[in-house]
């Protein structure tokens, strides 16, 4: 559900870019005109435009917001079949760039070939009238995704104190107008809009993480408009609701043994020469930093945090090893990777994404609930459930959903691929087969014997690409769903 490695590699691409151009002024509404792309899009290959689309989709004839749309043209013209519109996840990530990473990720040719790719900076995010809560830098930090691990209920109750803030802060913003008009059904709305302006009868689409709700949405909206659908690394059916929140503690256990497996191959680390070992250390250096943390600020929170986030792809298991030993040896930290570019409003991606959050689904209001859900999660998942389960800004959100969740269905074409690894972190392998049971026969499902989160280019499993690639390219839909065994090499 979270941002990964893919802010992280747009940021290198545009970092080598020239600057922007701008889009031709004073089109009229849903006439594209391709130009140049923005600030930090502004990526070789792609070129931009702009969508008019209503704020609020019960009011068409109302106010109006944009939507700012990429394209990489297809590699072939003359194979080309249609397009293929993206999302790069989040909430709250913007995607004009994605279109460039899937390049770089060596997208391959017969996909390429076959479609016109389509980033999309989701209403609220980026370039499509980002959206605000006026919140400090700081305060957007320890909002953002995922809440600190709670030792006590008093921790609960003290962070409650200030989501209440930061959600009265987003009620009270500059943008408290549109906030309550951004969720995810609303997009596949916009989604919708953009393949109309695109004059296209139909779309494939691309999503990951968050990316596959936001997929599932459209496809139970708008199922005749949906040409080829893959969903990598799947949220549940319920989207980004609070069991989805719940769900990272799951992932962290499932995960976990990867890296114990990693670090027990490896003694001269000195974390434990067998996988319990390992586990054994990492119980006992996040006891130690509750009790006592580093001089530099580092503590048990963080250690649990940092862990997680070093989970999510298998390239960040050997720092997350230095990170341990370092904290072992009280030895400095390791300097951190390169983190996303930095956005303006500095809150948008945390603001963009609690309204996703929030609106799309009614959370629990009582704070002796979550008290009661971290002490459950305490126990049913160790590692990282106190965390996952603490209480977020939603609980305390002052507008109440405007419509139901979208409640996924097989009514519909088979046309849908649910790609999933079988341990991740993030958005765990039963969130992915709940999907894949509520659309039925609509879809099949490729899993990988593999960790981390993101499948399809990102890990190297030939049988997973291949059957995801082929599907793309020709439409073929597995027969069954398909069980691919751990392997390295081709993508």
């Amino acid at each position: 559900m979270r941002r990964t490695a893919l802010p992280i590699l747009a940021a290198l691409v545009v970092a080598t870019c020239a600057p922007a151009s701008t889009a031709t002024p004073g089109a009229p509404a849903n006439t594209l005109v391709w130009g140049g792309c923005p600030g930090d899009a502004a990526v070789p290959g792609l070129e931009c435009a702009t969508v008019e689309v209503p704020l609020d989709y019960r009011d068409p004839g109302g106010r109006k917001i944009g939507i700012a749309i990429s394209r990489l043209a297809a590699a072939d013209p003359r194979k080309r079949r249609g397009v293929l519109l993206t999302n790069s996840g989040g909430p709250g990530s913007p995607g004009l760039v994605y279109p460039a990473v899937l390049k770089l990720y060596r997208l391959p040719p017969s996909v390429q070939d076959a479609y016109d790719v389509i980033g999309m900076d989701p209403r609220g995010v980026g370039y499509s009238s980002p959206v605000t809560c006026g919140l400090e830098p700081e305060q957007a930090t320890l909002t953002a995704n995922i809440p600190e691990y709670a030792l006590t209920p008093a921790d609960v109750a003290e962070r409650a104190e200030r989501m209440a803030e930061t959600a009265g802060r987003c009620g009270s913003s500059a943008t408290a107008s549109v906030l309550p008009h951004i969720t995810t059904a609303n997009t596949a709305r916009d989604v919708d809009r953009v393949r109309q302006a695109l004059g296209e009868r139909k779309i494939s689409y691309l999503g990951i993480s968050y990316g596959t709700y936001l997929g599932a949405v459209y496809a139970t909206l708008f199922p005749e408009r949906t040409d080829r659908v893959v969903l990598d690394s799947a949220l549940g059916p319920g989207g980004p609701d609070v069991e989805a929140s719940r769900g990272f503690g799951r992932g962290f256990e499932d995960r976990f043994p990867d890296f114990a497996e990693f670090v027990a191959a490896r003694p001269e680390y000195g974390l434990g020469t067998t996988p319990a070992e390992v586990e054994a250390t990492y119980s006992e250096l996040a006891a130690e930093l509750d009790a006592a943390p580093r001089p530099d600020g580092f503590d048990g929170r963080r250690f649990r945090h940092v862990t997680l986030e070093k989970l999510y792809l298998d390239a960040w298991l050997p720092e997350l090893a230095e990170i341990w030993r370092a904290v072992r040896g009280g030895q400095p930290l390791p300097p951190p990777s390169a983190g996303p570019p930095a956005t303006d409003p500095v809150d948008n991606p945390v603001a963009s994404q609690l309204a996703v959050m929030c609106n799309d689904s009614d959370w629990p209001e009582s704070v002796a609930a979550y008290q009661r859900d971290v002490e459950a999660d305490r126990v049913r998942h160790p590692k990282f459930g106190a965390a996952a389960a603490n209480i977020r800004p939603c609980a305390f959100w002052p507008w109440e959903p405007t419509e139901p969740p979208v409640r996924i269905t097989g009514k519909g074409p088979a046309n849908v691929l649910v790609v999933q690894n079988l341990r991740d972190p993030s958005t765990p392998l039963a969130g992915a087969r709940e999907l894949r049971n509520a659309f039925g026969e609509r879809a099949r499902m490729v899993t990988a014997d593999q960790g981390g989160h993101l499948a399809y280019l990102y890990l190297g499993n030939k049988c997973l690409n291949d059957t995801t690639t082929d599907f793309l390219a020709t439409g073929r839909l597995p027969h069954d769903d398909v069980a691919c065994a751990a392997e390295r090499g081709g993508r």
